[in-house]
């Protein structure tokens, strides 16, 4: 995909599915989307909350939930992903 490509593709799905991580762990929460998603499935958004808190977008539910699992127990068992009203 050109970025061009990713760029409308991306736009066609959004938001999607969100998950809200903490503003500390972002580079994990990064590293586990690019290990375990297609570049086009997911994306990324910096303080997107009062908290200073980040925001990950989802093309898919299955996606989220995994993510979310994973994030709940290896990275941050502490914030709460699921917790926000959108």
């Amino acid at each position: 995909m050109t970025p061009q490509d990713l760029f409308e593709y991306k736009n066609s799905w959004m938001p999607g599915h969100r998950a809200q991580i903490d503003m500390d762990s972002h580079e994990a929460a990064k590293n586990w989307c690019r290990r375990n998603l297609e570049r086009h499935q997911w994306s990324f958004r910096r303080h997107t909350r009062p908290d200073d808190s980040h925001t990950v977008y989802f093309e898919s539910e299955d996606k989220k939930k995994e993510f979310v699992d994973y994030y709940n127990t290896t990275i941050n068992s502490k914030f709460d992903t699921e917790s926000y009203q959108w």
